[in-house]
Formats: structure tokens, sequence, C-alpha cells
């Protein structure tokens, strides 16, 4: 139980609870459907809004649940460890509203969080493009000053909820010539003339996860639409990073939770030469070192939240908390899905979707070798 862990109370267990039959009763009934198609049904964020499951940060008067960060990974960590990498939650409630709430104006606030909150608007941030991934210094997009507008014109990849947003906030460069100091983020809503939304990409894993190509010709969106300074959306980003990044690791710590309480039934079940799969040592010793990552993994995480409710999380924290339990998660799974044998293997078995849908993990937030490059810097 969460309350087990020193940040945690009863509340946060009866919030895990509330998550968890929400994930039970809306999302697992619906989900191999939401795979086939590429996205999940608009219904089910406004119902996660109802509940106050989305924008958990945000203040009562914006109509949030006014919660923290550890509320935030309460929900994180429960949605992954059901094993549903969509609805994008902490993509649009951890990442994006974040930057409307400590750099937007009073106006942009009050106009998105609320909507943000209730589920009824959909957020999306468009960082990554065809040709700059993890290195934002080298975005090409840019948006330019006409009189009381900015005019953005670029493209976009891999932005995810992109296919259902009504809000992207942008990355875009205003000052090409300043190169990371000439960065800004602007929020275009995707009804706006010029954005168009590519198809949605077919990827590995994630499959019900709404991800796509996005384009910006000549759209022109007011300047009051800019997220706090013109050119100092490269600091924003940098300022926020490292929450996104502890957000991968809590998730990270779900997802393995998940399939290795998973494994376990699956293995007490298991008959294999007359015996039960659990009898066997090498067993008990391979589940037994996956219970140890996960319970190393989970008490830096812990000390890593507290850090950031503290204020005194740093980008080295953050990048090592991504790195090392993305590839712990990466490991457990692979361990766990050993023992289901070609059952694993098959797409209808939870754990062959973790196998892939985890795999991104090491990749988005920055890859994993941009994380050691923070961490080395840092020695």
């Amino acid at each position: 139980m969460l309350a087990e862990r020193a940040n945690y109370g009863p509340e946060h267990d009866a919030l895990r609870d509330s998550v968890q039959r929400f994930f039970e009763n809306e999302v697992a009934p619906n989900y191999a459907a939401w795979e086939k198609r590429g996205y999940v049904d608009r219904e089910v964020w406004r119902k996660a809004g109802a509940l106050g499951f989305l924008c958990s940060t945000v203040p009562e008067e914006y109509g949030g649940p006014g919660g923290d960060f550890l509320t935030a990974s309460v929900i994180i960590e429960e949605q992954m460890r059901q094993g549903y990498s969509a609805p994008g939650f902490y993509t649009h409630s951890d990442i994006i509203a974040p930057y409307i709430l400590e750099f937007g104006s009073e106006a942009l606030k009050r106009r998105w969080l609320p909507r943000m909150a209730s589920g009824d608007a959909i957020a999306a941030i468009a960082m990554t493009e065809p040709g700059a991934g993890s290195d934002l210094k080298a975005i090409r997009t840019h948006a330019r000053r006409d009189g009381c507008d900015f005019i953005i014109n670029g493209a976009k990849t891999f932005i995810t909820n992109g296919y259902l947003a009504d809000l992207v906030v942008v990355v875009a460069k205003t000052a090409p010539e300043k190169g990371a100091h000439g960065i800004s983020l602007i929020v275009v809503e995707t009804t706006t003339p010029g954005f168009r939304c590519g198809q949605i990409l077919e990827k590995m894993g994630q499959k019900a996860q709404d991800t796509v190509e996005l384009f910006f010709d000549e759209v022109r969106v007011p300047a009051s639409n800019l997220i706090g300074d013109e050119n100092q959306g490269f600091s924003y980003l940098m300022r926020q990073l490292a929450q996104e990044r502890l957000a991968v690791a809590v998730s990270a710590i779900g997802w393995a939770k998940g399939v290795l309480a998973d494994t376990v039934r699956y293995a007490r079940d298991r008959q294999v030469f007359g015996n039960p799969l659990m009898t066997f040592q090498n067993t008990q010793f391979k589940l037994a070192e996956c219970r140890a990552e996960i319970m190393v993994g989970e008490a830096y995480v812990d000390r890593c939240i507290t850090r950031r409710l503290e204020g005194r999380l740093t980008d080295a924290e953050a990048a090592a908390a991504k790195m090392w339990l993305s590839e712990m998660q990466s490991r457990v799974i692979d361990t766990c899905l050993q023992f289901f044998g070609g059952y694993g293997y098959m797409s209808e078995y939870p754990v062959a979707r973790a196998y892939t849908d985890a795999r991104a993990q090491r990749i988005y937030g920055g890859a994993n070798e941009i994380m050691r490059m923070i961490i080395a810097r840092s020695l």
C-alpha cells in the first residue's frame, strides 16, 4: 500500500483505489477498440476530469483539484500499474498545465486551465521535429511578429494527444539568430486556420495513444497567446523538464510493479513438469531480483518527489531517476515476459503490451543518452 511509503498517507491510498476503479470500469472495457483505431474516446477525459484526476496540481481558483505533485504521482503510478499508456493524462496534466500555470498570463490561465481540468479541452505540447528530438536548440519551427500577432510556420512530429488536442503549446523560434535564447512557447488553438493535424502515426507500442505530426502554415495567433516572455521559452522548458522526467520515472515504477504482480499470479497458477512455476528456484530468484530493483527504484523516486515538493530537485537528480527507472522497468518487464513463454509474445497478454508500450520511456522526455550527459555535467 502507498501508506507504507513515507511520503504517502491514507488519503493517497483512497485516491489510488479510486483511480484503479476508474481504469477498471472506464478504460479496460474499451481499450482493445481504442488500440485498433489509435485514439481514446473524448468522454473518458471528461469522466476523469469530473473525478478530479486531471490537472491535479492546478489550484481550485482555476478549476483544478488544488493538489500537489504527490497527488499527481499517485495518479500516474496507478495508471501505469494498471497497464494503460493511454489516455495521455500526465502529458496533459503534469507537463503542459504547469507551463500555463507557472508562466502564463492570467488570461491564459482563466481561459484554459478550467477546461483542461474538466477534460473539456485536451492539450498537447509540440517540441519534437523531424530533424530535432532531444536537441531542442535545433528546432526550425519559427514564429515571426506581425503587429499584435505571431505567424507560425513549421512542422512537429511524435506529438502525444495531438489528434484530439484543442490546444497545442508550440515550441518555436522567435529570434532564430539567438539560438536557444530565441525560443518561445505559444498556445495555438487547433481550430486556427493554417493548422493541420496529420494522420495518426502507427507505432510499435502505445497504440491507443494518439500520436501525430502537426503542420503550421502561416498560422496567425494573437501575441497574447505567448506563454511568459518572448525568447524565454528555453529557460521555461529547462525549469519544467525535471518534473517531466520525474513523471517518467514514476510511471516506470507503476509499469514494473503491475507487470511483476501479474507475473507472480501467473507463476503460482502455471504448471510446469507437474509443479507450479513459482516453486522453481530460478523463478523465485529472478522475481526476487525484480522486486528488489523496484523497491530500490521506488525509494529513489520517493526521495525525488520530496525534493520536487520542496523546490530542490536538480536536473541531474531528475535525469538519474528518468534514466535508471526507465531502464530498470525494461529489465523487469523483459524478465517477466520470459516466464510466460510463448504466451508472453501474444498481444492479448498484458505483459506483451507492456513490453512494447514501455520501451518509449527510454526515448521521450529526452533520450537516456542525454540523461547521461546531464548527470556527467554534475560530477
